[in-house]
């Protein structure tokens, strides 16, 4: 078997669950839960979704479907979308936000969200991995991580002494450096996760 099952598959279990569960409400879940395989599975998304069940296994900063270096690049970006990627991830000069879009309003908006600070506490909590490069300042820093041809999803650099954490979001070819000056030490409540 592969590294995860093909959606198929995962479909085949949901039903022999649902077909055996005699709960009208838990059915109705199991409903649910098959919908949404078929949907990854009929819209072609089951890459996307390979790609997304990759990024749970690993220590990785959440993906995002879009990078902007600034404000008005991102709001030109979403006034732009028919209908954007509601609760999708973006980053606007390397701060994480999630778009919020009320279909029945119309209404857009991006919210800042503390992704990116609750990550790199995680780190700090967990310990940090082995410093792969130093820098003497930022500069040299971004000129080493725009060279790298395919870099790591996540790596500790030092910068004129303090740790970074250099990334790299593939999912929209975009590399970031985050210092941890920025890491809030406390668990993310569910409302900020």
């Amino acid at each position: 078997m592969s590294k995860h099952p093909p959606i198929r598959d995962v479909m085949d279990l949901l039903a022999r669950i649902r077909a055996s569960t005699p709960s009208p409400e838990q059915q109705e879940l199991l409903a649910v839960a098959l919908n949404a395989m078929l949907f990854i599975s009929s819209t072609g998304q089951r890459h996307a979704f390979a790609d997304f069940l990759s990024y749970l296994e690993s220590s990785a900063p959440p993906p995002v479907v879009a990078a902007f270096k600034n404000r008005e690049e991102a709001d030109t970006w979403l006034n732009s979308q028919s209908e954007p990627p509601d609760s999708a991830l973006v980053l606007i000069a390397d701060q994480y936000h999630t778009v919020m879009f009320n279909r029945d309003r119309g209404h857009r908006r991006l919210v800042p969200l503390a992704i990116i600070e609750f990550h790199l506490g995680r780190l700090k909590r967990e310990g940090l991995p082995p410093v792969v490069a130093t820098f003497e300042n930022r500069e040299e820093a971004e000129s080493w991580l725009a060279r790298q041809a395919k870099p790591p999803a996540q790596s500790l650099v030092t910068i004129a002494g303090e740790n970074h954490l250099a990334v790299f979001h593939p999912e929209v070819n975009h590399r970031a450096l985050y210092p941890f000056s920025l890491a809030l030490d406390e668990e993310p409540s569910a409302a900020e996760s």
